[in-house]
């Protein structure tokens, strides 16, 4: 489903923050992308929802190469790339329901969604994908008075919404506690399975990638250093993701 190719990007300063990266994430997969600050990760997730354009490389979604794309064509493209990030970003006043609604807008504009409304057929969509992540009963609560993992959940349900082609979370669960880690990962994992979605998740914390992700992708310095199935991975590989580039040489 996502194919990304000898992926290139060198800002204006000179800086090449992404080196050829290649990496792939199917139906059904749950792909966790792990390393340090500076590696490439942000870089990487900015250039698959098309925020910035790469220098080199392709990025291929469905058999179509979307780094050739701009204006209209890659905003409707897009649309399609359920995002979550580590803010679920719900609007406080709004009930859960209408946060979840809000992912209609990049195919509904009108006088209903201008006055801040929603068609029907949007408003059942969206108690559907609320139930899709177990939290109907919570539908008509306003955003502000639910837990963060809650929270999290319907920032997935308003993905879902969207009809995406695969998901992408940025660090989706980078402020919540271990249980609501455990809660938002299983769902992603789950409905990755379920619905045959392909998910990828950018994470820090080491061992939950370990025990959800099916393939586990590391960078450092721009560059994929780790692609393996979660299960061949050892703790030890993954924290030498993490050190320092010349303690590392020093090793």
């Amino acid at each position: 489903m996502l194919l990304v190719e000898n992926l290139t990007k060198v800002y204006p300063n000179g800086r090449r923050a992404l080196d050829s990266v290649s990496l792939g994430a199917g139906d059904g997969d749950l792909t966790a992308i792990l390393g340090a600050n500076g590696s490439g990760k942000t870089t990487l997730v900015r250039c698959v929802v098309g925020l910035i354009r790469p220098t080199a490389g392709s990025i291929k979604i469905g058999g179509e190469d979307w780094s050739r794309l701009s204006g209209r064509r890659l905003r409707e493209r897009t649309r399609g790339v359920g995002v979550i990030f580590q803010n679920a970003s719900l609007v406080p006043r709004r009930s859960a329901l209408a946060n979840v609604a809000i992912g209609c807008l990049g195919r509904q504009r009108g006088l209903i969604t201008y006055a801040g409304g929603f068609p029907g057929v949007e408003r059942r969509l969206a108690l559907e994908c609320l139930e899709r992540v177990g939290l109907s009963d919570v539908a008509s609560q306003r955003a502000d008075t639910l837990s963060g993992g809650q929270a999290q959940r319907v920032a997935i349900a308003r993905a879902l919404l969207q009809r995406p082609t695969f998901m992408l979370a940025d660090e989706p669960v980078a402020s919540l506690d271990p249980d609501a880690t455990a809660e938002v990962m299983t769902l992603l994992r789950d409905l990755a399975r379920r619905e045959r979605l392909a998910v990828v998740c950018v994470l820090h914390q080491l061992e939950v990638a370990r025990e959800f992700a099916d393939r586990i992708v590391g960078l450092r310095a721009g560059r994929v250093v780790m692609d393996e199935a979660a299960d061949r991975v050892d703790l030890q590989s993954l924290t030498a993701l993490y050190r320092d580039e010349s303690s590392a040489e020093a090793a």
